[in-house]
């Protein structure tokens, strides 16, 4: 989230002493020598890492979208390729991949740096990708009220990749469907077609 949007998570500021405490016991647990040269900052670096990818708590994904704009236009808007990161709630392991948010308008267009915004808002906390597409795809009907709303995520589990089974390289797809791309399937059709492009 760029220039004045720029959020933190201000739970990881004000508790920066107990997490970085934490941290050093946990490497230790894990079998680290906490006084060695490199491990030294590391408490410190990954409590500053956790203000920023935490940092969708403390925003309202609702909000994001703020101000939108009369327009008569009722024809597909697609925003594709929205890169995100975020990290697994089973494993706290990172996830990441792209969203592409199609909708119609019924009236009522968000800025289309805003879709960037709502992605950043969702993915930012521990997550799930099936709820971050419906969250997506939710706020975006709710607050636009458009005549449709369909979201794709694409994303590549590091719980999945690293641990586990341990298959690099395998991408999880999911979507989420709202008003009339629920009911047409030559409208999913178009997005689909849309997103090769």
């Amino acid at each position: 989230m760029a220039g004045r949007k720029d959020y933190v998570n201000s739970k990881v500021i004000s508790n920066r002493e107990q997490i970085e405490y934490h941290i050093k016991e946990i490497l230790k647990l894990v079998g680290e020598d906490v006084e060695r040269e490199g491990l030294l900052e590391t408490p410190a670096r990954v409590t500053r890492m956790y203000e920023e990818i935490f940092a969708g708590y403390e925003v309202d994904p609702r909000e994001v979208l703020g101000v939108t704009f009369d327009e008569k236009h009722e024809e597909l808007v697609i925003v594709k390729d929205i890169v995100y990161y975020s990290q697994c709630e089973h494993h706290m392991a990172p996830f990441f991949g792209k969203v592409h948010i199609g909708y119609i308008p019924s009236g009522k267009i968000a800025g289309l740096s805003k879709l960037a915004r709502l992605v950043e808002a969702v993915t930012r906390r521990l997550q799930v990708q099936e709820r971050i597409t419906s969250q997506i795809a939710d706020i975006m009907e709710q607050e636009l009220q458009p005549h449709g709303v369909m979201v794709v995520v694409e994303g590549e589990h590091l719980c999945m990749c690293a641990r586990g089974v341990k298959k690099p390289g395998s991408k999880t797809v999911t979507s989420g469907v709202r008003g009339e791309f629920r009911s047409s399937s030559a409208l999913r059709s178009e997005f689909l077609a849309l997103l090769k492009q």
